[in-house]
């Protein structure tokens, strides 16, 4: 399959698999455009607005200096404080609120709105320094860097086109006053910013078409996957459920033909049972069969048939059952205890062999 042509397009159910993993068409330059758009619109109407406050709070501040004493103490300065941090939050709290509406916004119109809780799990693979240089000097290197290098030079180039025709007339601003200069470069700065961040906003729409074919080209199928996809979809719930039914049956009937190999079977002593193995092929003893209730009896049975010993150790039972699936090694963490066990069980075997040769 893994040389097939991927020709077909996503079903639906594969689109949303890709989905709930995070493979979704999302440009992070239209979503940064649109933040700086918010930002400077914000800015533009609340201007004068952020300047009146600004200026008062200096003023305020200034005229406080004449009196240094009453500046110096406790109720001075606290309301210092209180006058800045509330201007702070009058002048940068409407700019800040709009360009964060902005990027919900426009994550909601890229992706849709669907959280994903499990997008906040730890994963380790998102901090390993190997995935990060895959990515770092991968087969999209030279594009990305392209296509950053591209967005700078358009962006530049249309910030410097707006800027041109101030820079002919600042010799007719010679002996404006300080106020009014400060006015117009101003205007000429927002006029700058708003020429730049709509450039930069066609950037991002560009790349967000480029995203979404990328992500239809990436989530394509094979005519077999769509085969398979169609056949499972096909079958009833009922056929599905007989399915796993046969699998568990199977399964556990390996489990129990296991059994007779263990050389030791850990119980709670009713309710769980653990058959253990260590033939020294690997590198701790393994559980090769595992159960409660009527499926331990079932061990229990099956190993008092074959004379593979039953050791009671509720703990010890209840960890294995706990944290050990059927096929995997013990963990470290019960090397101690599975030993002892061991030890225990070759110790009692050699009295017996010591014993039936006596007796011959």
């Amino acid at each position: 399959m893994a040389g097939e042509d991927r020709t077909e397009k996503a079903t639906p159910k594969h689109r949303e698999k890709a989905r709930k993993q995070g493979q979704v068409a999302r440009s992070s330059d239209l979503n940064g455009a649109l933040v700086l758009i918010a930002g400077i619109v914000t800015i533009a109407v609340m201007g004068p607005h952020i300047a009146q406050s600004i200026g008062g709070c200096m003023r305020a501040m200034l005229a406080d200096i004449a009196h240094p004493g009453e500046v110096t103490s406790g109720a001075g300065l606290k309301g210092l404080l209180k006058a800045g941090l509330s201007t702070v939050a009058l002048t940068v709290g409407p700019v800040a609120g709009a360009c964060m509406v902005a990027a919900i916004l426009s994550g909601v119109a890229q992706v849709g709105f669907r959280p994903r809780p499990q997008a906040l799990k730890f994963d380790p693979h998102r901090i390993s320094p190997l995935s990060g240089a895959k990515s770092l000097f991968g087969p999209n290197m030279l594009f990305e860097a392209g296509k950053a290098t591209t967005k700078v030079l358009i962006v530049g180039a249309v910030a410097t086109i707006s800027l041109l025709p101030d820079m002919t007339g600042l010799a007719a601003k010679v002996g404006v006053p300080p106020l009014a200069l400060g006015g117009l470069a101003g205007s000429s700065a927002l006029g700058v910013a708003e020429h730049a961040a709509f450039a930069y906003a066609l950037i991002g729409l560009i790349d967000y078409g480029w995203q979404r074919r990328r992500n239809e080209r990436a989530m394509r199928m094979t005519k077999q996957e769509v085969k398979e996809e169609a056949r499972q979809h096909s079958v009833s719930g009922e056929i599905k459920s007989a399915q796993r039914r046969r699998q568990m049956q199977a399964a556990r009937a390996r489990m129990m033909a296991a059994v007779p190999t263990a050389d030791v079977v850990v119980t709670n002593p009713t309710h769980y049972a653990v058959a253990l193995r260590y033939d020294g092929s690997k590198a701790a003893p393994e559980v090769v069969a595992k159960g409660q209730d009527l499926i331990a009896a079932q061990i229990r049975k099956v190993a008092t048939e074959h004379d593979v010993p039953i050791v009671p150790d509720p703990p010890l039972a209840r960890a294995l059952h706990g944290s050990v699936e059927v096929g995997q090694v013990i963990p470290a963490e019960l090397y101690i205890a599975v030993a002892r066990v061991l030890a225990f069980v070759y110790k009692l075997a050699g009295r017996r062999r010591a014993a039936a040769g006596g007796a011959q």
